[in-house]
């Protein structure tokens, strides 16, 4: 069994539980299991949420039609035992992130860096927003995130599916 679909959905926040409608629906309907699909949609609205907020126009475009800036793109695959699931933004990208730098040596001494003292969180781990990314990696089996630098973002999971018993869809 195959399936797929995509929407192409305005930067606006009712979008995403239009998004994640759509997918239990389809998952419902193919007979999904609904720990599976809850898992699914939890990460679908963390995707579309970053999107929404983060994917704003900077001169580039959604890959396929009909690729209007403003716009983002939610595609997912039912595919044998796997749902993929993709949503690509145009906005202008993830920033590069600061590279941490290793602990100093103190003078004279060879080896391993001395320990670093305990010093405050980064502003970033402690931060209202930017834990979706995260939740999107505990909830699926594999997630991939395209960083296209003034072009926009694609991220896609992976989730290994689990079927329920009168499952219309279920891979034989």
């Amino acid at each position: 069994m195959s399936m797929w679909w995509s929407l192409h959905l305005r930067r606006e926040a009712a979008s995403v539980p239009l998004a994640r409608r759509f997918l239990l629906g389809s998952m419902e309907t193919a007979g999904v299991d609904p720990d599976i699909s809850y898992d699914l949609s939890v990460a679908l609205t963390e995707a579309c949420a970053n999107a929404v907020e983060h994917g704003g126009d900077q001169g580039g475009t959604v890959p396929g039609p009909p690729g209007a800036p403003g716009q983002y793109r939610v595609t997912a695959y039912l595919d044998g035992e796997t749902c993929r699931i993709e949503v690509a933004d145009s906005g202008p990208g993830f920033p590069a992130r600061r590279a941490r730098r290793p602990a100093a040596r103190p003078a004279g001494t060879r080896g391993a860096p001395a320990a670093v003292p305990d010093r405050a969180a980064e502003p970033w781990d402690l931060a209202e927003s930017g834990r979706g990314l995260g939740l999107i990696e505990q909830l699926a089996d594999h997630v991939h995130i395209g960083n296209r630098p003034g072009r926009g973002v694609v991220v896609s999971f992976d989730k290994i599916l689990k079927w329920r018993e009168d499952a219309l869809l279920m891979v034989s």
